[in-house]
């Protein structure tokens, strides 16, 4: 059905700080892409972005930063992809909205995608679009782009006071966003008053980063973090770059900070994929005075007044390493027996008895994939909210089998098209009945917590907070039900006897 579109020379215009902007109309949503909300110099702090004259177009997604891992269309048949111009200056957001209505008054979500602090976009994903949830979630979505990698974590900080803080300028970007939709999201018909930051993975590090940065304080208001906790026990804890910094150095030949000025944007990436010693790893915030990565031994008073919904997937990148295909003409004996041999006949059997009291409805092949790194320190953020008095928590594990393969366990990304209401973009996830019923249960839940601090709709069992002594968490699955502290033995035995099996090239 042909979709009602307005872009004229005087509608829709919204007026900003630094001038006016122009999108476009949609059904009923206003799209507005690629705004500048800053710009920065390389490894400096990020400036509010220029002003300017006259109508600027907002009809085009703008710049991404390049990330670390090349392009690759590998896996877009679970997780669909496109790809995009690139550049250092990327500092721009995207908004759709319902009202641009100054009164209107809509919440605020704010999306920080995956990749770690190296890769990803606002637009890697196909799903990532925010028209469906803006439209039907009444509210105002933004994506934002900022610097990554070797260009947004990289400390060259002996080299002067402005790079002081150079290994945290992709946060500092993020913070900067933040406080340009402080400023300006009224012009939208959004509330500054009623922001959510939300992000999977990487961008759920970015989450509990930005939860202990007191520069954000008071810049967001709830929080949501799918698959990626940033805390105990396992998270990777991110090292200063200066061992980068001089390995890059020595490779120009150089003890000069110009010699690092003066490469190209590309010159600089590849020399960086050169010499990192951990790769995209090797990137990532440095706790200093500005960032206190706390949340690994506490939160701050700020962090704990804010609601967090916070969750994963029972697979997450096990579904990715190992996978039985036609799991459907196998036995349950034989399935058992695959456990068997890659566990051991008595850690297996252990390990099997927990899985099936914990998942009633799942088979053991499912036991083998079962994730226990996103999960446990996911637990671990769970246990410490309900112990410091923080605002409410509520918790989810997201554990359907897709019709694929014989059926596989949910995977690192697979609840993103569901919770943003663009399950049509992603065929994986269009099982007859089930796929849209999943779509409602999961957005449903995420808009109304965006609304009001509490995930509970009449789509769901009720969905009581984390609590001491009343470990809850909701299971989205086939069935949907409510189980306390139901897993956290499992995941000690298949973390003892757990295989590491070869992992793909998959971004996080």
């Amino acid at each position: 059905m042909a979709k009602g579109f307005t872009c004229t020379s005087d509608s829709p215009v919204v007026e900003t700080k630094a001038g006016k902007l122009r999108g476009f109309e949609l059904d009923d949503t206003y799209h507005f892409y690629g705004i500048p909300y800053g710009k920065a110099k390389r490894w400096e702090q990020p400036e509010p972005a220029d002003c300017w004259e006259g109508v600027k177009d907002a009809l085009a997604f703008g710049y991404i930063c390049p990330p670390f891992n090349p392009d690759s269309p590998n896996g877009d048949i679970l997780i669909p992809h496109r790809w995009w111009p690139k550049s250092e200056d990327c500092l721009n957001l995207n908004i759709w909205t319902p009202s641009i209505d100054r009164d209107a008054k809509k919440p605020v979500m704010v999306w920080l995608h995956g990749g770690l602090f190296a890769d990803g976009s606002s637009v890697e994903m196909v799903a990532y679009d925010g028209e469906n949830l803006a439209h039907d979630g009444d509210l105002v979505f933004v994506s934002l782009n900022h610097r990554m990698g070797p260009y947004g974590f990289l400390n060259v900080s002996r080299f002067g006071e402005k790079y002081k803080n150079s290994q945290n300028c992709g946060l500092a970007d993020m913070v900067l966003a933040l406080q340009w939709i402080h400023d300006n999201i009224e012009a939208f018909g959004g509330d500054p008053g009623n922001v959510t930051i939300f992000g999977q993975s990487g961008g759920g590090q970015k989450v509990s980063s930005l939860m202990q940065i007191k520069a954000a304080e008071g810049l967001f208001h709830k929080a949501i973090i799918q698959s990626g906790s940033g805390g105990r026990p396992t998270t990777i804890r991110f090292a200063d770059s200066s061992d980068c910094t001089e390995a890059m150095l020595k490779e120009l030949g150089s003890d000069s900070i110009d010699a690092l000025l003066a490469l190209s944007t590309d010159e600089l990436m590849a020399l960086a994929r050169k010499v990192a010693p951990r790769h995209a790893f090797s990137f990532g915030p440095l706790e200093n005075e500005w960032f206190d990565h706390i949340i690994f031994d506490g939160s701050t008073e700020n962090a704990k007044k804010i609601p967090l919904l916070i969750g994963t997937n029972i697979a997450e990148m096990n579904s990715m390493m190992f996978n039985i295909k036609n799991r459907e003409s196998m036995t349950k004996e034989e399935k058992e027996a695959v456990v068997l041999e890659k566990f051991g006949e008595e850690l297996g059997t252990k390990l099997l008895k927990q899985f099936y009291e914990a998942y009633p409805d799942h088979d053991a092949v499912d036991a083998l994939t079962l994730d226990d790194g996103c999960r446990t320190t996911t637990q671990w953020l769970c246990d410490q909210r309900a112990a410091d008095g923080s605002a409410p928590t509520y918790n989810y594990m997201f554990s359907y089998n897709f019709p694929i393969d014989g059926g596989r366990a949910t995977w690192h990304c697979a609840e993103i098209p569901f919770v943003f209401r663009h399950i049509d973009k992603v065929p994986v996830c269009n099982e007859p009945e089930i796929g849209e019923r999943l779509q409602e249960q999961f957005s449903r839940a995420w808009i109304s917590f965006v609304h009001t601090g509490d995930p509970n709709t009449d789509l769901l069992p009720e969905w009581r907070p984390y609590t001491k002594g009343d470990e809850f968490c909701m299971i989205i699955d086939r069935k949907c039900e409510g189980k306390v502290d139901f897993d956290r033995e499992l995941l000690k035995t298949h973390a003892e006897g757990k295989i590491n099996f070869m992992r793909p090239n998959m971004r996080m």
